[in-house]
């Protein structure tokens, strides 16, 4: 089980927003390897988007399905909606607060990140 998460106010951020990022670093502490590294490609394809290895990855996950979503699945449509919808300084605070619980899968966001240099 991973870390507490405390119910206190995020400084700067609304109460709607500030659930979201708790509710989101909920699921990530219950994810297994391979949901964390489909996690790690989403949030790299949105720290770097127009990036061509981020879109060939997207791509791949077009794909029509007979059958209902994972709740994985559904976990990351509403991670999606919801980073949509977080102001710049939100999604640094998420950042920040994965960094704090996760740091060696923040290293390896910003190692991604860095990786996508010079690449179109």
């Amino acid at each position: 089980m991973g870390p507490k998460i405390a119910p206190v106010a995020i400084e700067g951020i609304s109460y709607i927003t500030a659930q979201e990022l708790r509710c989101v670093l909920s699921w990530f502490h219950g994810w297994g390897a391979t949901q964390r590294q489909r996690f790690l490609e989403d949030l790299v394809s949105k720290a770097v988007p127009g990036k061509l290895c981020a879109l060939l990855g997207e791509l791949s996950l077009l794909q029509v399905q007979d059958k209902a979503p994972s709740i994985f699945e559904c976990q990351l449509r509403l991670w999606n909606q919801w980073f949509e919808s977080w102001s710049e300084d939100e999604r640094n605070t998420f950042v920040r607060l994965l960094e704090e619980s996760e740091p060696t899968f923040v290293a390896q966001f910003y190692q991604e990140i860095a990786n996508t240099a010079g690449k179109d």
